[in-house]
């Protein structure tokens, strides 16, 4: 499944697992008019990549990072997205792909800077043999590496201001989100869904760190004990029953249909505590998969459901 593949991808894993009520301050964003641009000074350095000049046409073959341009306000400087770029709505989506990356076809765009997220089938060389910049922004394992990308992307496309604003408003939202959690006398246990094959994330990983943040113990941890499966273990449906959790949460709502009904129905899991207390909660895909601005309304989800657990 090209869901599967994504996930393990942006994990920089080799197992083909993985995930394929918003907050006013992470609602679409506009592409207005960079406020920034005339006060940044080029030629900026960010890592290895140093540009001369503001980059005025960006290809983004990450859905994150386009997420994270078009809120630093980047937007009208990105003439190309890929097609799993769905968010903002008016972001320019094309047929380019980000799992199958070629260079020819995105080398047509005539970019002056190209967004990715896996260096898939050596793509950074291909485009670099093309005179053709690259920044690479991998999957990010903790809030800390979402804000510093926030921050690289502002940096490098002159809108380093607002890259600031950006992940000092998520920080404040999120802590604000997390305080208003009534605290517990014993941790709430989850177990997070990718697909109904009962892949699942490990708290090593970005959505395991947002869970954290809740003081809740994942189930899949022990299937990843030594890491080997780069956070992303199979579960056997034997297994998860023995877990029991407390709270599921499913992320393949919209790819594979998902709900708290398919999940109730499933055979040997009536005796699951979170089946039993109806705690099952599905959050959407996009949000649940990313690492971007968004996230602040994945933590809000995850609030909304602590918040429904009885004490």
């Amino acid at each position: 499944m090209k869901r599967l593949l994504t996930a393990a991808l942006a994990a920089s894993t080799l197992l083909l697992a993985g995930a394929c009520g918003s907050n006013d301050d992470t609602t679409e964003p506009s592409g207005g008019t960079p406020s920034s641009a005339g006060a940044a000074a080029y030629p900026v350095t960010v890592g290895d990549l140093t540009l001369d000049k503001r980059p005025e046409k960006i290809v983004s073959l990450s859905a994150t990072a386009t997420e994270m341009l078009f809120a630093v306000g980047a937007g009208p400087q990105v003439t190309a997205v890929d097609d799993q770029s769905d968010f903002p709505a008016d972001a320019p989506k094309t047929d380019l792909s980000g799992l199958k990356p070629n260079a020819e076809a995105i080398a047509a765009k005539d970019p002056d800077l190209v967004v990715i997220s896996n260096d898939i089938d050596k793509i950074v060389a291909q485009l670099d043999q093309l005179k053709i910049p690259v920044f690479l922004v991998e999957a990010a394992t903790d809030l800390d590496g979402t804000y510093q990308q926030i921050g690289e992307l502002g940096t490098l496309t002159g809108h380093q201001a607002e890259a600031n604003a950006v992940s000092t408003r998520m920080k404040a939202d999120i802590d604000k989100i997390v305080k208003d959690v009534p605290a517990r006398d014993k941790p709430l246990s989850y177990y997070y869904e990718l697909d109904p094959t009962l892949y699942t994330v490990t708290s090593k990983t970005f959505v395991g760190s947002i869970f954290s943040l809740f003081g809740m113990t994942n189930v899949a941890d022990p299937a990843d004990a030594d890491g080997a499966r780069g956070g992303y273990p199979q579960l056997s449906p034997e297994a998860l029953v023995k877990a029991n959790p407390d709270t599921i949460f499913l992320a393949d709502t919209n790819c594979c249909a998902q709900s708290a009904q398919t999940v109730t129905a499933r055979k040997g899991w009536g005796t699951v505590t979170a089946v039993k207390t109806k705690q099952i909660y599905p959050l959407d895909d996009d949000i649940a998969s990313r690492w971007g601005p968004r996230t602040v309304d994945l933590v809000k989800a995850v609030a909304d459901a602590v918040a429904k657990v009885p004490a």
